[in-house]
């Protein structure tokens, strides 16, 4: 996987772990919490 010489200069693990491992699986859960209360699958 090649990365462009400006990813390399900026902090790219500070803001891609928390936007992966946070934000993601918030985003995700939210949805299908939502799908679920709009479909009525329970």
């Amino acid at each position: 996987m090649e990365v462009p010489h400006f990813m390399t200069t900026f902090n790219f693990p500070s803001i891609f772990v928390p936007l992966v491992g946070l934000v993601f699986p918030a985003i995700a859960m939210g949805s299908l919490f939502l799908y679920v209360q709009k479909n009525k699958i329970v």
